[in-house]
């Protein structure tokens, strides 16, 4: 990398901090204790595909408000909650009530390998990162520092929007049709691009102050990012809003949660080579 592009990627990274941090207010008050994304589909796989155990350290990639470190304070372990926003970190510490002893929050950028490995080597048992890898403007720093910060066996679970169905080269088509008198919706996803979409800024929830960018990458480039690491797949979900009781609150006729055959979100669990 040259160093007009390297000064590049700088900028871009420091400006999507400055974006979150302008967000943060807003996330949070969205997002509470969770959205439906976190609550039905996001917080449900990751806790499974973590597995955790009573006693175990965990380290929180990019824990936003602290949701999910909230969610599994409560199956007794210690979590370091680590985000690069130090207003969502704000939001997330006042936040954090109940097991407040069991929750570390540390200003941490996911994108410096020596930042995550400064948290100890070999500390933890897991790590976890939500729905923010499709957020950071480069991952290789991240999996190499994940690398290091594992135990021997330890495992890293990350979910992210689904790189195939739910992307800046996807639009959400909803089609209704007359069949013998019955009326018929159908909802579907049409995919424009997929290897090559260039970064660009989007609105995650409805309403925020700032539109922020994506990073899209497709199935080849994220796992080789792994792959590279020494981190290995193991373990993977593909979580959608197909439960009967996920269509209690529909919400906007494009929303996601109509989609019942189409994960938005991927899941994956990597271990130690």
């Amino acid at each position: 990398m040259t160093t007009e592009n390297t000064s590049q990627s700088a900028d871009l990274h420091e400006e999507t901090r400055t974006i979150w941090n302008q967000n943060a207010t807003f996330w949070d008050d969205k997002m509470r204790d969770g959205n439906d994304f976190q609550r039905i589909l996001v917080g449900p796989a990751s806790e499974r595909l973590l597995n955790l155990q009573p006693g175990e350290n965990v380290l929180e990639i990019a824990c936003g408000n602290g949701v999910f470190a909230r969610s599994i304070a409560r199956l007794g372990v210690s979590i370091v909650a680590t985000d690069f926003s130090a207003h969502l970190l704000e939001r997330a510490r006042a936040r954090t009530i109940e097991h407040a002893n069991s929750i570390e929050y540390r200003l941490v950028d996911a994108t410096n390998e020596d930042e995550i490995v400064a948290l100890g080597k070999q500390r933890f048992d897991a790590a976890v990162c939500n729905m923010a890898i499709m957020d950071m403007s480069e991952i290789d720093p991240l999996m190499r520092g994940i690398r290091q910060v594992l135990k021997p066996n330890g495992r890293f679970v990350f979910s992210l929007m689904h790189p195939c169905f739910n992307t800046m080269g996807t639009s959400l088509c909803v089609e209704e049709t007359d069949n013998n008198g019955d009326l018929i919706t159908t909802y579907s996803i049409k995919t424009a691009r997929y290897l090559h979409i260039p970064h660009q800024k989007g609105v995650g929830i409805i309403g925020q102050p700032t539109p922020h960018y994506y990073f899209h990458r497709p199935l080849h480039v994220l796992f080789n990012a792994c792959f590279r690491a020494g981190l290995v797949v193991d373990g993977m979900e593909e979580p959608a809003f197909n439960s009967p009781d996920d269509g209690s609150k529909t919400g906007r006729l494009l929303s996601w949660i109509n989609y019942k055959e189409i994960p938005p979100v991927l899941a994956v669990r990597l271990r130690i080579i």
